[in-house]
């Protein structure tokens, strides 16, 4: 669902960011930009795992699809219809 696609997108982006500034932080006081990208890549995979699974959190307000239809009665509707004519300019 859609509500469910969009709280999936803030999790995600607020993980994403919250890492971004502890990683930044943490390698600035210990001058190692190596700690900075694994706190951002474990933020990352955090995040995965929190968003790409179809957890029930997401699923809560399912979409209400329109019900099938025969496919005879999309054929007769078509056999039905007049051809438009275009008018010479």
């Amino acid at each position: 669902d859609y509500k469910g696609q969009k709280l999936a997108e803030q999790i995600f982006q607020g993980i994403i960011l919250v890492s971004a500034v502890i990683g930044f932080i943490y390698g600035y006081i210990t001058e190692q930009f190596g700690w900075t990208v694994y706190i951002v890549m474990a933020g990352f995979a955090l995040s995965c795992l929190l968003t790409l699974p179809p957890w029930p959190m997401y699923r809560r307000n399912p979409l209400k699809w329109l019900p099938v239809q025969e496919s005879g009665s999309e054929e007769k509707k078509a056999a039905d219809r007049k051809p438009k004519r275009h008018s010479k300019s």
